[in-house]
């Protein structure tokens, strides 16, 4: 009861004017002013509560904000701590050690998410890693059976143990090939030789000439006689030089056809030669496999043999084919370039010791034989540089 005629004594004491403002004390003008601009600015009062003292207050310190009107609301403000009274804000702002604890956890989010990210990016490097280590692993695994098997097989052939798969009719061919390419090697040897040879007479003929040349104007008596042996010997080496160019178009053919032609069918037949070898290995382990036991474990080596067999077959009959066509159209090839080479090869050797010029210069003409100038193949002086 005293506390209530206290409370009315002092909200008795402060004069109010007719606008609701205060007239006497700074404090509550202050006051009032920091109320009127939460009012103005903050949230909704009309719909919140003010609590008063801490959180073991009483239910008297709870004010609906809609009751608060004119001396209602000093009343009121009465119960309220002095909080409101020291800042003109009605926003507290943050203390720095709540600014540095967000600061410290978001410092930690973004370490953990990098070292989550780089323990991530490093567990696939080393995943990639020990991938490619298994295939390769895998590679040398599958390489080294191949090669033990096509070795035992290539052995169980050699003393007569083994059987292999043979086919009689390409196998003949196969010689064939090889045996022409050995006699059209030694033709290309001789025909090289032939080119240096003559080369060095069609030269010293030159030289001859020149030095017949010379003598004819140093030796007025014999002028004429040297003269005639000048020109002779500069006829023969020009026609020399015309037969040499003929001679190199044909070393240069024969050379195309011996070392890039028929080598390539070489290779395709070295090719097929090791899948014959690799498809008898595969052959001999099935039937190896074949002819044991019929379990479980065995019946599944019997599988994968049997699929390891048919993708050797496969292979094999591929490249069975591969050479047998080759071999057709390089023998079509090989006579069309021969007949065209000897040909060119017997009109040019005859013209030429038949002392027949325009016979030889027609045969260049007729297989398109283009001379190269002389000092042609010397470089200039500026790739000399």
């Amino acid at each position: 009861m005293t506390d209530s005629i206290m409370s009315k004594a002092a909200t008795m004491e402060i004069p109010i004017n007719s606008n609701g403002d205060t007239g006497t004390l700074p404090e509550d003008d202050s006051l009032e002013q920091d109320l009127q601009q939460v009012m103005v600015s903050g949230p909704n009062l009309n719909e919140t509560s003010i609590v008063s003292g801490g959180y073991g207050g009483t239910a008297e310190g709870i004010i609906p904000t809609s009751s608060i009107k004119g001396r209602v609301l000093l009343h009121s403000l009465s119960l309220i701590p002095d909080i409101f009274s020291v800042s003109s804000h009605p926003v507290i702002p943050p203390s720095s050690s709540v600014i540095c604890h967000i600061t410290s956890q978001s410092h930690d989010y973004q370490g953990s998410n990098m070292h989550h990210s780089s323990s991530s990016s490093s567990v696939t490097a080393e995943e990639m890693t020990r991938g490619v280590a298994v295939e390769k692993l895998e590679t040398m695994k599958k390489w080294g059976l191949n090669t033990y098997k096509c070795t035992k097989q290539m052995i169980s052939e050699r003393f007569g143990r083994g059987s292999r798969t043979v086919d009689l009719e390409l196998e003949a061919q196969i010689e064939v090939l090889r045996d022409t390419k050995r006699k059209y090697e030694n033709v290309l040897r001789l025909a090289r030789a032939l080119t240096n040879h003559f080369y060095n007479m069609v030269q010293t003929q030159h030289a001859l000439g020149d030095t017949f040349a010379d003598l004819s104007q140093k030796s007025p008596e014999l002028r004429d006689e040297f003269g005639y042996n000048a020109e002779t010997q500069k006829l023969l080496c020009k026609n020399g030089e015309t037969l040499l160019g003929a001679i190199n178009f044909f070393v240069s053919s024969i050379n195309t056809l011996v070392n890039k032609t028929m080598e390539d069918t070489l290779m395709t037949i070295k090719m097929y030669e090791n899948a014959r070898l690799e498809f008898d290995a595969y052959r001999s382990d099935l039937e190896e496999l074949s002819m044991g036991p019929r379990d479980a474990v065995a019946m599944a080596r019997i599988d994968a043999a049997q699929q390891q067999y048919q993708v050797h077959k496969d292979k094999y009959e591929r490249l069975r084919s591969d050479v047998t066509i080759k071999l057709k159209f390089l023998e079509e090839n090989k006579v069309k370039v021969m007949h065209k080479q000897l040909l060119l090869f017997h009109n040019a050797i005859s013209a030429y010791f038949a002392g027949n010029q325009q016979q030889l210069e027609q045969t260049l003409k007729q297989f398109n034989i283009k001379l190269r100038p002389p000092g042609a193949d010397k470089p200039s002086w500026l790739e000399e540089q």
